[in-house]
């Protein structure tokens, strides 16, 4: 007869984010130890789709791919998937999920449900994990911050917030202004 496995000997923060990602029909991501279920609004995508237009000719230059695959953040209990990533067409090709130092930039655009883990949890949590650039879109309040420099208490550099209206200026490797006049 087998034995039972003891709770203790779980691996719990695997197996969160094994159920996690073999949920049908929607987006999920663990926050601080919560699965949270994403489904974005149109008005949301509308911003996103703004900012990949922005970015297109750039990250096809720079050989990378852009999307909203999963960023793992192993050692915690988060499992997040972005609005949008950057990363490096060859770290693409592997179907598992990234490491946040691994993109070049990390978008996030808030909504109702999630404006505050945007704002207060991921910056922190992105730049613990070494995310270069966070940008974030708080629809709520009508302005963007680009958060850059990442270190293990927080991002040491922070543009913003500014007013929708006022251009992104993402350093390099992209070296461009986003506008943000229909956000």
């Amino acid at each position: 007869m087998a034995q039972p496995i003891a709770y203790g000997d779980v691996d719990h923060e695997a197996a969160l984010k094994y159920a996690v990602q073999r949920i049908d029909h929607r987006c999920a991501q663990v926050i601080e130890g919560r699965i949270v279920l994403v489904s974005p609004m149109w008005d949301h995508q509308k911003v996103v789709a703004l900012i990949r237009r922005g970015l297109d000719a750039r990250v096809e230059e720079l050989g990378c791919l852009m999307g909203s695959g999963n960023l793992d953040l192993p050692g915690s209990q988060n499992w997040y998937i972005p609005d949008l990533a950057v990363v490096p067409a060859c770290l693409a090709e592997d179907a598992g999920a990234l490491l946040p130092d691994k993109t070049l930039l990390i978008v996030e655009v808030t909504s109702e449900s999630n404006a505050d883990t945007d704002r207060e949890i991921k910056p922190k949590r992105y730049a613990q994990y070494g995310a270069p650039q966070y940008l974030l879109v708080d629809r709520q309040r009508a302005e963007w911050t680009l958060f850059t420099s990442p270190h293990d208490l927080g991002y040491a550099e922070i543009e913003g917030p500014h007013s929708f209206g006022t251009p992104i200026p993402l350093p390099k490797p992209f070296d461009l202004q986003l506008d943000t006049t229909d956000f």
